[in-house]
């Protein structure tokens, strides 16, 4: 079989689920040739995938960030600067300082905020005839909930929103541009997050910038510099993953009417149904390390300073690990899914999203009886964000 899951154009109709399947049936570590020369492992299997995910001594975030493309070292310095672009020992005290403020109790203290927006965005959609989901309702609820949290200006929030498409889909022709104008975008993005933490250093207020510039780790407090960076990383992540989940949740529910009456009279299966959704959507097709050692990986050696590529999104649908995978079921139990990442780097706003999520599809079922597809949506054209970028829909009121 002919493999290209290099070519962002591979993933317009989704996940390549065939060609997937035979890398882990056939090479589940896998050579393969980059159109710049040289090449990269692609880590197909779930068991695998966390192999490497765990093992952040042999495979490295932080010697060549985490886009399997190669960057010049300029914009590689930058982006280490990014939480998911740091190795220990530098990764662990500004991690414990961000994870502080997304513990469970401070979460369960958010939920009041976060169910008002999405039920302000439910009653602006109610007025719409036909939309496009993802931008016109999905979007939404997470850019406004990150922006909140970080006390952005709401004029500012539609700013925030390009920035991150821009970071996220350069590949695609509508959301993307030239490198240049990526990198610019990267750098505007850290520069208002300098900017934001400057004015906020030592006021004591008690957003999220705030309270990230102002705590100490180790005696030591976040600097401006460090917060630029770390600030790209949850406006974007706050951003497109969210909006990919909540919008690929509500296309499964629209092709699986069963289950969307089942969760609409049962909303407490929200919880492993949004589970399900993450496993089927996993908004990050791969994240990469680098190889910092010779080492063996299901057979196959690696060779110190190789790429290698882990596929969520092939993990996520790995028969090894779970039972008819190509089934959409809300019960699933267990399910180990890897859409937040695994180990070290897991997702830092993996429960902001469960619960932004849960709140959207609370509110959606009490404000609508149904979602009617008038057409079928188009995927954003990138070999890293899993997502649609347009899903033409008319929302269905209750009577």
């Amino acid at each position: 079989m002919k493999i290209d899951i290099y070519s962002p154009e591979s993933y317009t109709s989704g996940i390549p689920h065939e060609e997937f399947a035979w890398l882990r049936a056939n090479a589940p570590v896998y050579w393969h040739q980059h159109p710049q020369g040289g090449g990269y492992w692609v880590v197909s299997r779930h068991a695998d995938v966390v192999t490497v995910s765990r093992d952040f001594k042999t495979y490295s975030a932080e010697q060549g960030f985490v886009m399997v493309d190669d960057m010049d070292d300029d914009i590689l310095q930058m982006v280490r600067n990014q939480l998911l672009g740091m190795d220990p020992p530098r990764h662990a005290p500004l991690r414990r300082a961000v994870i502080t403020r997304f513990t469970s109790k401070r979460l369960a203290a958010l939920e009041p905020q976060v169910r008002e927006i999405a039920r302000g965005i439910m009653e602006r959609a109610g007025a719409m005839d036909e939309l496009n989901f993802v931008e016109d309702l999905a979007g939404d609820l997470p850019t406004a909930v990150i922006c909140s949290l970080l006390d952005i200006p709401e004029d500012m929030w539609p700013q925030i929103r390009r920035w991150s498409d821009l970071c996220t889909s350069a590949s695609d022709p509508d959301l993307g541009g030239t490198p240049e104008e990526v990198n610019q975008a990267s750098i505007e993005m850290g520069t208002y997050g300098f900017q934001l933490a400057c004015e906020r250093k030592d006021k004591g207020g008690d957003d999220l910038i705030s309270l990230l510039i102002n705590q100490e780790v180790d005696g030591e407090k976040v600097t401006e510099a460090e917060f630029a960076s770390l600030f790209v990383q949850i406006a974007v992540a706050g951003n497109e993953t969210t909006r990919g989940l909540i919008s690929s949740g509500l296309y499964l529910l629209a092709k699986h009417p069963e289950a969307y009456r089942e969760l609409e009279a049962n909303p407490e299966l929200l919880p492993s149904a949004v589970e399900e959704m993450l496993r089927w959507t996993c908004p990050l097709h791969y994240f990469r390390r680098t190889a910092t050692c010779e080492t063996e990986l299901a057979g196959q050696v690696i060779a110190a300073g190789d790429r290698v590529v882990m596929l969520y999104s092939s993990a996520n649908f790995d028969e090894n690990v779970f039972i008819k995978p190509m089934d959409f079921d809300i019960h699933r139990n267990p399910n180990p899914h890897l859409a937040f990442g695994y180990g070290i780097h897991l997702c830092l706003g993996a429960n902001l999203a469960r619960m932004e999520a849960r709140l959207f599809l609370e509110e959606f079922f009490r404000k609508f009886r149904g979602l009617e597809l008038t057409g079928e949506p188009t995927y954003i054209c990138s070999n890293l964000v899993h997502g649609y970028k347009e899903m033409p829909a008319r929302l269905l009121a209750r009577d």
